[in-house]
């Protein structure tokens, strides 16, 4: 299995409704130097200002950026190139909201997920190594979380290989 770590940045809660506007994905490997970065064109006319704002772009930059099919296309292309004969796992930090938009987004750009229908959620994991549903592993970061898509997913791997080093987590990478 390859794992590869992602965050995404939206303009709102849900897909379709609203727009991802960007994703970062990160392989996760001991030299995390495998990332893709996309930024995608607003899908629909609505948008919350205060989610957009998260993610440092204004609406005018945004309606900049690439359409979803490509970007979309593109990062399947990406997946089938970093994880060669492994299947392709998707985690990160918060995988009900990533998830549902890298999930439907392929879906509807594409027709179909790379992922397959399952995703894993890096803090579940944490809180089941040490056994404490109130823990956090986000002191295991090392790259700075800074909204950024990149920058976070990388951060989360460098958690993540943290866990499976300090906890002995068995994980093939």
């Amino acid at each position: 299995m390859a794992y590869i770590m992602v965050d995404i940045e939206s303009d709102g809660p849900i897909p379709g409704d609203y727009s991802m506007i960007s994703f970062g994905a990160v392989l996760v490997n001991d030299a995390l130097d495998k990332t893709f970065y996309g930024r995608i064109k607003p899908i629909s006319d609505k948008y919350i200002p205060e989610a957009l704002k998260v993610s440092g772009h204004t609406r005018e930059e945004c309606m900049g950026f690439d359409d979803a099919e490509t970007v979309m296309r593109n990062f399947a292309h990406w997946i089938a190139e970093v994880c060669k004969k492994d299947r392709p796992v998707f985690i990160s930090d918060n995988n009900g909201f990533d998830w549902m938009f890298i999930c439907w987004y392929f879906h509807h750009f594409t027709g179909s997920n790379p992922f397959g229908f399952s995703s894993q959620n890096l803090g579940s994991l944490y809180k089941g190594v040490v056994k404490d549903t109130f823990q956090t592993f986000k002191h295991l970061r090392k790259t700075t979380h800074t909204h950024h898509p990149v920058d976070d997913a990388k951060g989360n791997a460098e958690a993540l290989l943290t866990i499976k080093k300090e906890y002995g987590v068995k994980m093939k990478l």
